[in-house]
């Protein structure tokens, strides 16, 4: 193979990396994103309502609100906890 033909070859393997991490960086930011948590908090709150309805459960607001409401507190602590685990881990 010829040096052009290995650069060239390189060249494309290098762009096709940078493409790649540009994909996983939007993923991550999709995954960590608000929107996300509270996307999955509303369809918790809305299936959640609708199925303790259905059962005629006392109160499925309250009741719905309050798994929703977990999952948003769990993850927006997620960050936070998850910053401390890192800096008492990698302590001296």
């Amino acid at each position: 193979m010829s040096v052009e033909k290995e650069l060239q070859s390189l060249r494309g393997d290098i762009e096709a990396i940078k493409a790649r991490n540009r994909r996983v960086e939007t993923d991550k930011a999709w995954e960590t994103s608000k929107t996300r948590a509270l996307f999955i908090a509303l369809v918790t709150f809305a299936l959640a309502f609708l199925f303790m309805i259905l059962i005629d459960e006392r109160e499925p607001f309250w009741k719905a609100l309050a798994g929703s409401l977990a999952y948003l507190a769990s993850t927006t602590t997620y960050g936070m906890l998850k910053k401390w685990w890192l800096k008492k881990k990698n302590k001296p």
